[in-house]
């Protein structure tokens, strides 16, 4: 089982918008797990080679638990 914590993030309207019209278009995709995806990515292409970071990423791109 995966532990989980909410966060607050403040992000440009601009993103948000495009972010609504992804979710729109892809319904097999929600907010956390786009959330998930890119921050785990980030992490992962900015030197946090953490397999937990990794293993996230995966879990989110491929809705599935690795």
């Amino acid at each position: 089982m995966h532990t989980t914590v909410s966060i607050l993030a403040e992000i440009p309207e601009e993103l948000h918008n495009a972010l609504t019209l992804y979710l729109e278009t892809h319904p097999d995709w929600d907010q956390d797990r786009v959330f998930a995806a890119a921050l785990s990515l980030f992490l992962l292409q900015n030197g946090e080679c953490d397999r937990r970071a990794a293993r996230v990423y995966l879990d989110a791109l491929f809705n599935h638990a690795v």
